[in-house]
């Protein structure tokens, strides 16, 4: 499938799937999404929860590790906090190195753009301490095939959207989401169509629909009671 680089609103780039017309990240700002709803209403809502219950470490599933712009966020924000962060991504189909040259996140950020670099950089299937605080191992594999239990406080759900991946968006990948959560842990995805969230209420999450990032109306929040 044809693949471009193209500039979202808020002056952060993309990469879109022409024959798809879908885009990893919002067009309507890349990096004002990813914030909004995976660093405010995913990780920093779990952390101000935690405060309640102190524990060590946050350890975060990214479905969908793509560009890379999730993790980064979450290593930046765990360095402001000085938060042990252990942060597992899945992705079956990484990124070029061309395409990662173009990306430029660290640029609208103002941190050295070897931070963006060393996550894709670091090798598959193996734990690495990118940071004093933050742990990253990326994993290729489908999402189907996560067969963990009872192992993250946070998942950030950023698959492709149903209207091009609907198989991403069924009670079979739900099922393996709650079984990979924590008690009391997150899932946070910029999708809020009422099936998904119908879906969600059915496994025994306890949902919340809460205001999109910028040019979406709402986002879903759930957490496993």
């Amino acid at each position: 499938m044809q693949r471009s680089i193209i500039t979202t609103a808020d002056g952060s780039k993309t990469i879109q799937i022409k024959d798809w017309n879908e885009q990893y990240h919002s067009v309507h700002g890349a990096i004002q999404e990813a914030n909004h709803v995976y660093i405010k209403h995913g990780l920093l809502f779990f952390y101000a929860e935690k405060l309640k219950q102190p524990q060590s470490e946050i350890s975060i599933l990214e479905i969908g590790f793509g560009t890379g712009l999730n993790a980064l966020l979450t290593q930046l924000k765990a360095e402001e906090l000085i938060q042990s962060i252990n942060y597992v991504g899945v992705e079956a189909f990484p990124i070029s190195s061309e395409e990662l040259e173009q990306l430029n996140y660290t640029s609208e950020l103002d941190v050295p753009s070897e931070k963006l670099k060393q996550l894709h950089s670091c090798s598959w299937e193996e734990e690495h301490q990118i940071s004093e605080v933050f742990k990253l191992k990326k994993q290729q594999q489908f999402f189907k095939d996560i067969s963990v239990e009872n192992m993250f406080d946070v998942i950030y759900f950023d698959a492709f959207g149903a209207r091009v991946q609907p198989e991403l968006w069924t009670e079979d990948i739900f099922k393996i989401m709650h079984r990979a959560l924590k008690q009391n842990g997150v899932l946070t995805t910029y999708a809020a169509i009422g099936s998904v969230r119908r879906t969600l209420i059915a496994l025994g999450f306890e949902v919340e629909r809460l205001d999109g990032p910028p040019g979406k109306r709402h986002m879903l929040r759930a957490v496993k009671r």
